[in-house]
């Protein structure tokens, strides 16, 4: 994979002096196209880029491979596109509010986005993965190559070099703008920091040229912040830098020129932001948990953020807080100016979060989930849905979405009119001509000038008669386009010459409109009366319009599709023009059309699981574009299985579990089948589980397992055999009633519509003991009564069976004897009376006695965990 530039960067002898000149090396801009491989897929132009509106941040969402722009003030998407191919792949996005750039950690991609269009304009590789980086600030946008020690500055129109790259040593960091449009980059190797400041884009977008064209960084200004080969973090500042020195414990600001160290008391590793707001930096050591503010006057304090683990973002300052975010938990800790936590904003799930400030706003994106939230400067936090349907975009667009209006249009006088023609009668002229470019004003008018008048039209007439002319006499005639911004240039017309001696027109006109959204218009040959018919022009009237369509030599003439509005009612008049150039009247009005053709693409076309039902898919999708005929059904293709609807969704069935379909959706109206829509979807495939762990007490085991449900809702269940089926929920579910000592094997079963998945998993109960228990009592015999063993009852008597019987005695326990416990069994009723509080019970319990099983009466036998008989399974 190449990296920026495959050339050697050439390294130079390290300067000691504060201010210090760039290294700009020796290379081709062709060396580094080739290097690059670069692919240009079409040029954005800046000037129609939209400006984000009212404080917005674009933000990603990786599930959806997804671009939202979030209003920072509605705390709303307002548009949505998607970026293809890059499903759950981590983004870097570098935005300004005219120009958007991203780079693909997994791909290496970086990508030019037309913020007119929402389409990708242009598109360079770079080696995939963490070490390259992009920098936008306002229209300049550089490409740092971190590892290559290599910095470029791109067009961010085209992503085509300007100028020559600067090279450093390998392994820089950095790469961010300050507030004042420098790119800041530190030099661990040598302990250095470095501004560079862009050279001026040219109007038009940068393509390939040859070296040293004079468009190169105007300044590369170095300053010492450490030594050589020291650990250093950036963050760039409203003006300068700050240049953590992890290695020495102290904080570097550089601005105006100077160089500013603070010592710091770091407990450890510490991390900054890449870009810093405001006069005091945050320093956050995450092992710590703490984060020390640094002012223009040094460390100023220090405090502590809540929580556990060390993976806490860099804090961020923002209007006079400082916002912490921990991806352990998705949860965002705010800080006053004095270190009080103050707010704690609950995330809905955990993993990256990115906070930047812009436009007034701090705006926190979690990529991988659904929600983001916007900050005012009044710390009001609001939540962003980024999946929200409402949008422009849709879910997500199957085509580009029209453009919103830039932020400063262009705005101008109309051009002059196209295709301005006239034709002559008796004693009068028809001047016809095709729309002038409004230039981002809507036409007004259009104005006639010849003979000495001066008529205006309508602008969505483009026709008229100016009579009143003397036959015999040559007229020109100069038509020019109105808008707010005034009046456009004028177009004249083709000389004519008004005589008596005028064609006929055609009897009548007839109109077919046609499934291919073309009008034929058919009219019988004019009488030229003596003269021959050169042309004919033909005019469209709608409600409130009169407009020319076409001339044709023929007898007829085939509008093009588009030239005429879908769904809109027309009918047609002819002009014949004969070889002098005097034009008939117009013909008889021909019949109405309405021009149609097939419908359009099936909009927000979404395809999904059904969670309860194998084999199938559920498909759902805005009504399509009719285009001037209904809709009559739609085309539904689920992996080559075709069904007709006539309703904007449908579930689809048997297919195979857990499949990947592409649905196909097309509308169908009396000109065919349109375009179609496409989404894919899965059918609930079976179950997953993956034992995670177990553990057991002596008669209970808990098993601990995850269940990819498939799409599916799974129910789970844990099952060994000799016990009854256990349910529970698929995290973790608890067997009781087993048997101490005893090795189990337990399946856990996960069940969906589709089917059942299982796992197992092996886990051995604890053994369970009790003590033999027999103390003497107050009086007489009683005080030697548990001794030893004696003829007649004694206490810790030891059967065979569950009674006393002398015949099925298998022996005596001594008192205090620990004996393993098995089981439970109901049996005759033993009091043991003062001997062991009384205790009195028909259960007696199976123990390990001189290694075989016998039992003992519950009585006699007190149980380890507090003597709850119910632990113990039946026997």
């Amino acid at each position: 994979m190449a990296s920026i530039e495959d050339s050697v960067p050439t390294e130079a002898r390290r300067s000691r002096s504060r201010l210090r000149g760039g290294l700009v090396t020796v290379g081709t801009v062709a060396a580094l196209l080739a290097a690059m491989g670069l692919t240009v897929l079409g040029l954005g132009a800046a000037d129609n880029a939209v400006a984000n509106y009212d404080a917005s941040s674009w933000l990603w969402s990786a599930a959806r491979s997804e671009l939202a722009r979030v209003n920072g003030v509605t705390a709303r998407v307002d548009t949505r596109t998607e970026i293809p191919g890059a499903v759950r792949h981590p983004m870097q996005i570098a935005q300004t509010d005219r120009l958007l750039v991203l780079r693909d950690l997994q791909t290496g991609q970086i990508s030019s986005l037309d913020l007119a269009t929402l389409q990708l304009t242009a598109t360079t590789r770079t080696t995939p993965g963490l070490g390259v980086s992009v920098a936008l600030h306002e229209d300049s946008a550089f490409v740092v190559d971190a590892v290559q020690g290599i910095v470029r500055q791109l067009d961010p129109r085209s992503l085509t070099p300007v100028g020559e790259p600067v090279h450093y040593p390998p392994g820089i960091t950095g790469g961010t703008f300050d507030g004042e449009g420098r790119l800041w980059v530190a030099v661990p190797s040598q302990g250095t920091v470095s501004a560079i400041t862009a050279a001026t884009l040219p109007s038009a977008p940068a393509s390939a040229g040859p070296a040293g064209g004079g468009l190169s960084p105007k300044r590369v200004e170095s300053y010492d912040v450490a030594e050589a080969s020291h650990e250093l973090v950036v963050s760039s500042l409203d003006e300068g830098v700050a240049v953590l020195d992890r290695t020495a414990g102290k904080l570097v600001r550089v601005q105006g020129g100077k160089v500013q160290p603070t010592p710091l008391t770091l407990s450890g590793p510490g991390e900054l932001p890449t870009r810093t707001s405001g006069q005091r930096v945050p320093v956050t050591v995450p092992g710590e948990r703490r984060v020390l503010v640094v002012g223009d006057g040094g460390e100023e304090r220090a405090f502590t953020v809540p929580g556990e683990g060390d993976r806490l973002s860099p804090a961020v300052a923002w209007a006079d807080r400082f916002y912490c975010a921990d991806e352990a938990t998705g949860t965002i800790y705010t800080f006053d100016a004095g270190g009080q936590l103050v707010e704690t904003i609950r995330g809905r799930a955990n993993g990256p979060l990115e906070l930047e400030v812009r436009e007034n706003h701090l705006f926190i994106n979690s990529p991988d989930a659904a929600t983001a939230r916007v900050v005012d400067d009044k710390h009001q936090v609001r939540e962003v849905d980024k999946y929200a349907n409402d949008v422009l975009g849709g879910d997500p667009p199957p085509v580009a979405p029209p453009p919103p209006p830039p932020k400063k249009p262009r705005v101008g006088k109309p051009s002059a009119p196209r295709s301005v023609t006239a034709a002559a009668g008796n004693a009068q002229a028809r001047v016809s001509w095709r729309p002038a470019a409004a230039n981002g004003a809507e036409i007004i008018k259009y104005v006639v000038e010849g003979a000495g008048q001066r008529l205006e039209v309508g602008a969505n007439q483009r026709a008229v008669e100016v009579k009143g002319l003397t036959n015999g006499e040559t007229y020109r005639f100069a038509v020019h386009a109105v808008n707010a911004k005034g009046d456009g240039p004028p177009r004249t017309s083709n000389p004519v010459i008004p005589t008596a001696a005028v064609p006929d027109p055609p009897a009548s006109v007839t109109a077919q409109e046609r499934p291919d959204g073309t009008v034929l218009v058919k009219w019988p040959a004019a009488n030229g009366q003596g003269n021959t018919i050169a042309r004919y022009a033909v005019t469209a009237s709608s409600a409130g319009t009169n407009a020319p369509v076409g001339e044709s030599t023929k007898t007829e003439l085939v509008v093009p599709a588009g030239e005429l509005e879908f769904g809109t009612q027309y009918a047609f008049t002819v002009v014949a023009v004969n070889d002098k150039g005097a034009g008939s009247a117009a013909s008889p009005v021909s019949n109405t059309v309405v021009p149609f053709a097939v419908p359009g693409a099936p909009v927000e076309l979404r395809a999904g699981t059904v969670a309860n039902q194998p084999g199938s898919v559920t498909v759902q999708w805005a009504p399509a574009e009719a285009n001037g005929r209904p809709v009559t059904k739609y085309l539904v293709d689920v992996g080559g299985r075709v069904t007709e609807v006539t309703d904007t969704r449908t579930t689809v069935t048997g297919l195979g579990n857990g499949q990947n379909v592409t649905v196909k959706v097309k509308a169908v109206n009396e000109a065919g089948a349109g375009p179609e829509a496409t989404a894919t979807a899965r059918t609930v495939a079976e179950p997953r589980v993956t034992v995670t762990g177990s553990s057991a007490t002596a008669t209970a085991a808990t098993v601990t397992f995850t269940v990819d449900a498939g799409g599916g809702q799974a129910t789970c269940a844990v099952s060994t055999p000799g016990e009854p089926t256990k349910a529970g929920a698929c995290s973790s579910i608890t067997m009781t009633g087993l048997a101490p000592g005893t090795a189990y094997t337990f399946t856990v079963t996960a069940t969906n519509a589709a089917g059942q998945g299982r796992a197992t998993r092996a886990q051995t109960t604890p053994s369970l003991y009790g003590i033999a228990t027999c103390k003497n009592g107050p009086d007489g015999a009683q005080r030697t009564y548990c001794d030893e063993e004696r003829d007649g009852r004694n206490g810790n008597e030891v059967f065979k069976v569950t009674r006393q019987d002398n015949d099925q005695q298998a022996g005596w326990a001594k008192p205090g004897t620990r004996l393993e416990a098995y089981c439970k069994k109901a049996g005759e009723d033993v009091d043991s009376y003062v001997y062991n509080n009384h205790k009195r019970s028909t259960w007696w319990v199976q123990v390990d006695f001189n290694g075989k099983k016998n039992y003992i009466p519950w009585a006699w036998l007190n149980l380890e965990g507090g003597d709850d008989i119910n632990v113990l399974p039946t026997c």
